[in-house]
């Protein structure tokens, strides 16, 4: 039996052949049907490339339907699709190449010289351009190419992806997903959030992500749904679509916006049936202005590049703001103790471990830190500190990594974070350790303040630390509170805090 994705997404595109997969705002659509014949195409190109089953290729492009269509070409030859973000370096591409050693790059036209110059220095044997607009060497490859109808037979622990980590925390690491992993978190999720073929999901997400790639693009294609392809989040654009969509998934600042909108009204929204939220945390506030404004409580879940999607909150029953909701069907979760390792009751905070048929089979080329991540036993040590509550729904306290111990206290961010961002003049907290000469670690909350805020109220350091007085043990309060205009963010809405420790670490060093 072969395990190949590609056999299962076929299956339905043969089902729903004159149905919509893809459509773009300009008026491209894509078929199910053209979808087989196009993805055929591009598998022989890619062979015609040099491309062969468990070659990586490495893809940095603008967001397209060419590109998803790119992604299953190479599940259908058997090759390792490799998404880089758009947004990385030349220093950067020259890392994951060196490290994952593609048969080809795919590239957009824009930067075809320099992704020349860098696969020659890397020994990457092949380069070839995709821009948005179906154009580049690919495109014109794949419509002289002999199509590859058949079908690679593949094992289980056969590759399907490389995704690399944002690497916050030292060098960027290649997570290994299968495609049984992909598959059975696909089907689990297209019975869990109810997925359908009359589904239209509003796609506004990057692909170089597990989000916008694998729960999006994989689900819908899992249920024989249709996708409308938007280059990026635009608020004008979403509310232009409500009325025609049924589903969008989103990052928190997609919610941020749209709540800050008036144009977000129940019956701009009557169409839809469901809005998921995940990539980052989402603020109770949002998730209650939203659900205030519309009549829908959004879906907040739970997962993570080497896992894609752990937990969820229901499609039936209450969808609890602030929580990731419960584990999702075959998945295994245990939280245990930081220093040893045993599990701890519920109601207490401990590190999250995540077990299932979803779980990556390891770091590509990094067996020791595969050993220090993913245990014998198969549970997957996530890195983020989580407490279960009485109802069984799962909170998530923060990365362990971004955890203070501040005079040999344990402080956790979002504790401090949920105080602060009480205060109406403040739109969002971080709080971070800082190093600190007498308690190792000195507590430091970083605010961006509510627009619009009358100059002579303004909310100031002072005010800040005195509405923490009484509501948080005085451990656990901020030594020093700092105003920024924004919080720095990844692609995919993720504060970095790593980038607010570099700009304030030398607030406590004394001179």
């Amino acid at each position: 039996m072969s395990h190949n994705l590609f056999e299962t997404f076929a299956a339905k595109m043969r089902e729903r052949a004159d149905a919509d997969f893809i459509t773009t705002r300009e008026g491209r659509r894509y078929s199910y049907t053209d979808a087989l014949s196009i993805s055929a195409k591009l598998a022989g190109a890619l062979t015609e490339l040099g491309v062969k089953q468990g070659d990586r290729v490495a893809v940095q492009v603008d967001k397209s339907p060419e590109a998803i269509l790119l992604y299953l070409a190479c599940l259908r030859i058997g090759g390792v699709y490799l998404p880089l973000n758009t947004g990385y370096t030349g220093d950067e591409i020259r890392y994951f190449l060196n490290d994952a050693e593609p048969a080809l790059f795919v590239c957009r036209p824009k930067i075809e010289e320099q992704a020349r110059a860098l696969a020659a220095e890397t020994g990457c044997p092949a380069v070839a351009t995709l821009g948005s607009a179906a154009d580049g060497s690919l495109m014109e490859a794949a419509r002289a190419a002999t199509p590859r109808e058949d079908i690679v037979a593949l094992g289980e622990r056969d590759l399907a992806a490389i995704l690399y980590t944002s690497g916050t925390t030292g060098r960027s690491k290649g997570a290994m997903l299968t495609h049984k992993n992909l598959a059975s978190n696909a089907e689990t999720l297209v019975t869990a959030w109810h997925f359908i073929a009359d589904d239209r999901l509003i796609h506004a997400l990057p692909i170089f992500h597990t989000h916008g790639l694998f729960v999006a693009c994989n689900v819908t294609l899992m249920a024989g749904a249709s996708m409308l392809f938007l280059p990026k989040f635009d608020a004008d654009v979403i509310f232009e679509e409500l009325p025609r969509g049924t589903v969008m998934m989103g990052v928190p600042t997609f919610y941020t916006r749209l709540v800050q909108d008036e144009r977000l009204t129940p019956d701009a929204t009557a169409n839809m049936r469901l809005f998921v939220s995940g990539s980052a945390p989402l603020t109770a506030e949002t998730h209650e202005a939203f659900e205030a404004k519309t009549g829908h409580a959004i879906l907040e879940r739970y997962g993570m590049t080497e896992t894609n999607m752990n937990l969820s909150n229901p499609y039936e029953g209450a969808r609890r703001a602030g929580t990731v909701g419960m584990p999702l069907p075959g998945v295994e979760m245990r939280i245990t103790n930081r220093e040893t390792g045993e599990e701890v009751p519920s109601g207490e905070i401990g590190m999250l471990q995540i077990r299932g048929p979803n779980v990556f089979i390891g770091y590509w080329r990094m067996p020791e830190k595969t050993r220090e991540e993913l245990l014998d036993d198969g549970f997957f040590i996530t890195g983020d500190l989580a407490m279960v509550d009485e109802q069984g729904y799962v909170h998530i306290v923060g990365r362990d990594k971004d955890l203070v111990i501040s005079g040999g206290y344990n402080v956790y961010p979002k504790e401090v974070e949920q105080v602060i961002d009480e205060l109406d003049q403040v739109a969002e907290s971080a709080v971070i350790g800082l190093p600190h000469p007498d308690f190792g670690e000195g507590v430091t909350a970083v605010v961006v303040r509510q627009q619009g805020t009358i100059e002579e109220n303004q909310l100031n350091e002072d005010k800040v630390i005195s509405h923490l007085d009484g509501r948080l043990a005085k451990y656990k309060q901020p030594k020093r509170v700092f105003f920024v205009d924004e919080l720095p963010r990844n692609t995919m809405g993720k504060v970095q805090k790593n980038e607010l420790r570099k700009q304030f670490n030398d607030t406590y060093r004394t001179p």
